[in-house]
Parts: C-alpha cells; structure tokens; sequence
C-alpha cells in the first residue's frame, strides 16, 4: 500500500503519541520536507531532538516530544498566501492570534509565518501547530 502523504503522516504519529503521553516517537519515512518542518517545530519548542535513524528502507525518525503540542497537522489544499492575508488563514487554523504556527513555504525556503510577515515573502501553507 502507499503512502499519500508522509509528512501528515509522522505530524498525525507525534499528535497520537503526545496524547498517549509517550515521551519520544518514531516515524517513517524521512525526507527534506520532514526535517525541515520538524526543525522550525523544534525552533518553536514544540518538540525536543529529533534523530534520523538509517534502515536501508526509507529511514526513520526519532522525535523526543516534551508535551507542548495541542494540535499539530498539514494543510491541505496547499493554499497561495499573499504576504498581507495572513491573518485570513491565522483566523481558520489557529485557535487565537499569536497562538501556535503556520508552516509556509516560501521562495526563500520554509519559515513560520510570523517570519515570513516579517520578511514580506508569500508562499504555501504546508502544516499548522499550536
């Protein structure tokens, strides 16, 4: 069977597995994507080290969880956000202002979308955490 979408996929195994109250997690696969989504989570504090784990099959991912996550998932259709309507999609994914991330895909490579405010770039929305 395949896999539709892998980065929902370990976004959907870290939420189960914070709400079971486990303190570490692993998921396969791994791609850019992934790490790179995971490191911004990481940058935000959401979850602790995350460490890829060679099988010679995809690879996996072993992410520590420190409990801060309430909900966390993917975005899906990718919406095109100018850079001024942010707030547009702040108000549908996240449960108040200044309250948890959007992952946007920018020209200049993922950032949150407080960055990408900051910066003036639009791109795609990916995922959402709070």
């Amino acid at each position: 069977m395949t896999m539709n979408d892998p980065l929902a996929n370990v976004l959907s195994h870290m939420l189960n597995s914070e709400r079971l109250g486990k303190t570490e997690c692993v998921a396969k696969p791994v791609s850019k994507l992934i790490t790179n989504v995971l490191k911004l989570l990481q940058e935000k504090h959401y979850i602790g080290d995350f460490s890829i784990i060679e099988d010679g099959k995809g690879n996996m991912i072993k992410i520590n969880l420190v409990g801060k996550i309430n909900k966390c998932g993917v975005i899906k259709p990718k919406f095109a956000v100018k850079k001024d309507n942010y707030i547009k999609f702040e108000k549908r994914f996240l449960p108040a202002r200044d309250f948890g991330v959007l992952v946007v895909s920018t020209p200049k490579g993922l950032m949150t979308h407080n960055e990408a405010v900051e910066k003036g770039h639009g791109g795609k929305l990916i995922a959402y955490c709070y």
